[in-house]
């Protein structure tokens, strides 16, 4: 079974790059073949693991306006089992360029569904808003990741986001599901983060992640270095809440088949 997730929220600042680029690097690390897709103009995820975004030749961009063929654009990364499919400030003038084009909402869509047999999971990289290009992420999506920060305003937009994939549930994708809410962000020492999490888990219940990522120095210094948490720290509580969310996500799926998933590590 292959799986495509995209993270997404038009709300800036959630960590949603970043916990694009962990989850996917602790699904590789835990021997599943995994493809990073970045679909935000900003490239975040394409510099976040390691390449320079003015560097690349072939991008999401150019598979989806020029119909290159995906394979010539993927990069291999440092990870073992991790691929990437990279981004560039093209991909802003990506919208305007799609809006004439016919069945514009699945370009996405057949560029993934393409390559999808080659990966176990597919994970999707959305921009910060609600426009063309996450549509495509979420009708080519087999389902959501919402993070959220555990901040105050957390909560801010959050409706708008689950009306918007109402709509693509009805119109483009009748099979896109909640894969959950992440939280993100979290600081132990603070109330608020607390009672971010209380109302947040009041409100949405089941569709909560039990695994909460906690604030970490070394989860923010990693991009800077061009890899993922894990590579950069494997020890440090950043990496052991992205691998616990991965396990997470494993389980959900009912795909365990690596007896290192029966245990959730601990920090």
């Amino acid at each position: 079974m292959s799986k495509i997730i995209a993270l997404a929220n038009q709300k800036g600042g959630v960590g949603k790059t970043t916990s694009s680029i962990n989850l996917a690097a602790s699904l590789a690390v835990l021997e599943y073949r995994t493809l990073l897709v970045d679909a935000d103009p900003q490239a975040n995820s394409t510099s976040g693991i390691g390449f320079d975004p003015r560097n690349i030749k072939n991008s999401i961009y150019e598979c989806i306006i020029n119909d290159i063929n995906p394979h010539d654009a993927i990069q291999k990364t440092e990870t073992p089992n991790l691929d990437l499919l990279p981004a560039h400030i093209d991909l802003v003038g990506a919208e305007i360029e799609m809006i004439n084009l016919p069945n514009r909402e699945f370009k996405m869509k057949a560029v993934l569904e393409s390559i999808r047999d080659e990966y176990d999971f597919i994970i999707i990289d959305c921009s910060p808003s609600l426009g063309l290009i996450t549509i495509n992420a979420l009708t080519a999506a087999d389902s959501v990741i919402i993070p959220v920060q555990c901040e105050y305003f957390a909560l801010e937009g959050l409706g708008k986001l689950l009306n918007t994939i109402k709509i693509v549930q009805s119109r483009l994708n009748t099979q896109l599901q909640i894969e959950g809410i992440l939280l993100t962000m979290y600081d132990v020492r603070l109330r608020l983060s607390n009672q971010v999490v209380d109302e947040v888990r009041t409100h949405f219940e089941d569709m909560v992640f039990d695994t909460i990522i906690q604030r970490n120095t070394r989860l923010s210094e990693a991009p800077s270095f061009g890899i993922s948490v894990i590579m950069h720290d494997a020890n440090c509580k950043g990496a052991v809440n992205y691998l616990n969310l991965a396990r997470e996500i494993i389980r959900k799926n009912g795909l365990v088949s690596n007896e290192e998933l029966a245990t959730t590590v601990t920090a």
